[in-house]
């Protein structure tokens, strides 16, 4: 039984599109997905509210039957009426319980929270790469896993205390109102002023939890930054000014959470003066209405029970109310991330990319991330097919812009760049990086194990390739002797976060493993050796130049031992190519090359001049 509540909502279903930036347009992206669930669970919450209003008016009935006939006919005259009444208790309303029950706690709380959660992450991971260097890693993770909960309960809430409530008063009016309209009166007084109360706080209660939640989100994604870089953090001993910088987040977090609560407890004071009130004019007026003989003592059960469920019935919204906003707050707050819409998207009318060869061109190229500065200025270069082609230059120069934009992590604003002669704009971005490959300087790894790690590269890749590449990349010895703390070993210890468990050097290794796994046709190398001591970087070397075979190699190096691999050397400057040749050719020309070499033995760049005093 439970698992067919559990699998009646697909949890890992593709998105219908892209999630909409507007609330009720975002709500319903998802409530579509599951819209019989939820009319089912309306329909319930409809039943189960009648339900309730109507046992109290059949116990009023049977008051009246027992005030008015003799003891020893009570059976006969109530019979019927206690069988209604033992079947709604004893049947009906218990099973109307437990399925609304399984359809909450099982098709919406697990599978539908879920479906929200592998959607959420689907599109945010779908990002380009500038997206996530806005913003902290915490806090996008905390929107992307902290949204389905809220967005759930919203639903949930509404269904289970606004709904039934308006059910249950209308009910219980239509109850009242048949055996005397002034009964009804003041529970119909009691919701209009209960409207406007709502009317009034809600919004001011929407805004207010907006806010406790982006306090909330900022403070999460301050506390991850600073465990991520906890080292920078316990190196520089500045726990006096990191404990003001977290002090001061936790106290905005404090001030706008207390700006929430005190708006809820003023509307808390105002609903229970609202249920006095109710309560008080019910029974009098029920009281004065039976004295005059107008009504029964059923008459009256009946409406001081309605009155009493009511008020209980306000109390209970009341906290799920707040609850909904403070909901609402939270998804608000995640749709800043959420429902963004995705930008270098594959065109419609995207193709595979063909690179039997590997040749590269760019032509008039032109990138800048903000005006007026241009980092990529009028480029054009062609990387002949299997040609090894070093690039050097300052930093800020564009030479891993030039990397970027052939990746597409970024579009150019005019030009294009062409491998094998079709456009990169114009192929899909999935078999465009599957056809290159790159070992940046800071090569990050993800928290798994070392051989998945290694085989992220290529799925279709078995143990002994991936050892094979380890091999190659001369990481199988420090290999074999590491354990993690969970007393994993070798290919099967766990790395831990950007792979923070091993040196940089040892992460360089695996990259490069993963790279000599992939086995693309077009090979980046972004300073691939800066994190290796000389010794290590020797007996790499043979490995490079074994990987670089047949390929079309970029790479970005100052290191002589590595561009001595080059078969010509592009010289950038502020975004344009200002020399090219070999490593000798370019020294014997002086220039800007000969320039850079020569502050390079000491294996640094000299920073970048001004303008005016740049050499020509």
């Amino acid at each position: 039984m439970f698992s067919f509540f559990d699998t009646l909502v697909d949890s890992t279903a593709s998105p219908p599109g892209e999630p909409p930036s507007g609330l009720r347009r975002f709500y319903w992206h998802f409530i579509r997905q599951a819209k019989g669930l939820f009319a089912a669970l309306f329909m319930l919450g409809f039943a189960l509210a009648v339900v309730d209003a109507v046992v109290p008016y059949l116990i009023g009935r049977l008051v009246s039957i027992l005030s008015s006939v003799p003891r020893e006919r009570v059976f006969d005259a109530a019979g019927h009426l206690l069988l209604i009444m033992a079947t709604i208790v004893l049947v009906v309303r218990p099973l109307g319980t437990i399925l609304f029950r399984l359809l909450v706690n099982h098709s919406i709380a697990v599978s539908f929270t879920t479906l929200i959660h592998w959607q959420n992450y689907w599109h945010v991971v779908r990002q380009p790469l500038a997206f996530f260097h806005d913003d902290f890693a915490g806090r996008l993770a905390s929107r992307v896993t902290q949204t389905g909960r809220p967005l759930r309960d919203t639903i949930v809430s509404l269904v289970r205390a606004v709904w039934q409530i308006l059910i249950f008063g209308a009910t219980a009016i239509g109850l009242l109102g048949t055996q005397d309209i002034r009964l009804a009166a003041p529970m119909m007084a009691w919701f209009l002023f209960y409207g406007a109360l709502l009317a009034y706080t809600l919004p001011k209660v929407q805004v207010r939890s907006r806010e406790t939640s982006e306090m909330r989100s900022a403070i999460t994604g301050k506390i991850v930054d600073t465990f991520t870089n906890m080292m920078t953090v316990k190196l520089f001993g500045r726990r006096s000014d990191d404990d003001t910088y977290m002090r001061d987040g936790f106290q905005r977090f404090q001030a706008a959470f207390a700006r929430q609560q005190r708006l809820n407890t003023v509307y808390v004071f105002c609903l229970v003066c609202l249920n006095a009130i109710l309560l008080a004019t019910t029974g009098g007026i029920g009281v004065w209405l039976f004295s005059l003989g107008r009504v029964d003592a059923g008459t009256l059960t009946t409406a001081v029970l309605l009155t009493t469920q009511i008020i209980a019935m306000s109390n209970w919204v009341a906290f799920e109310i707040s609850g909904i906003f403070e909901n609402i707050g939270v998804v608000q707050e995640g749709m800043k991330t959420i429902a963004q819409p995705l930008s270098q998207l594959d065109r419609p009318d995207a193709r595979p990319l063909a690179a039997p060869h590997g040749e590269i061109r760019f032509e008039d190229l032109h990138f800048h991330y903000t005006q007026p500065h241009r980092v990529v200025d009028g480029l054009s270069l062609t990387v002949g097919a299997g040609e090894k082609v070093g690039l050097v230059g300052r930093s800020g120069a564009g030479k891993s812009t030039l990397v970027n934009l052939l990746l597409r992590f970024y579009e150019p604003q005019s030009g294009r760049i062409l491998i094998d002669g079709q456009d990169i704009a114009g192929v899909t971005e999935e078999t465009l990086r599957a056809r290159i490959a790159l070992v940046a300087q800071d090569s990050s790894l993800l928290h798994r194990s070392i051989g998945e790690n290694i085989l992220y590269a290529r799925h279709d890749a078995d143990d002994e390739m991936m050892r094979d590449a380890a091999r190659k990349a001369q990481a199988d010895g420090f290999i074999d002797r590491l354990v993690d703390s969970k007393g994993r070993q070798g290919f099967e210890a766990f790395v831990g976060e950007r792979g923070v468990k091993l040196s940089g050097g040892q992460r360089q290794r695996i990259a490069i493993a993963r790279v000599i796994l992939k086995d693309a046709p077009i090979l980046l190398l972004d300073e691939a050796t800066s994190s290796l001591d000389s010794q290590v970087e020797a007996a790499i070397q043979d490995a490079l130049s074994d990987l670089m075979r047949g390929k079309t190699v970029i790479a970005i190096a100052h290191r002589l031992s590595t561009l001595q691999l080059m078969d010509r050397l592009v010289v950038m400057d502020g975004g344009r190519i200002v020399d090219q040749g070999s490593h000798a050719e370019l020294l014997d020309r002086g220039g800007l090359y000969a320039e850079l070499w020569a502050h390079q033995s000491g294996g640094f760049i000299v920073p970048q001049r001004p303008q005016g005093s740049r050499k020509r």
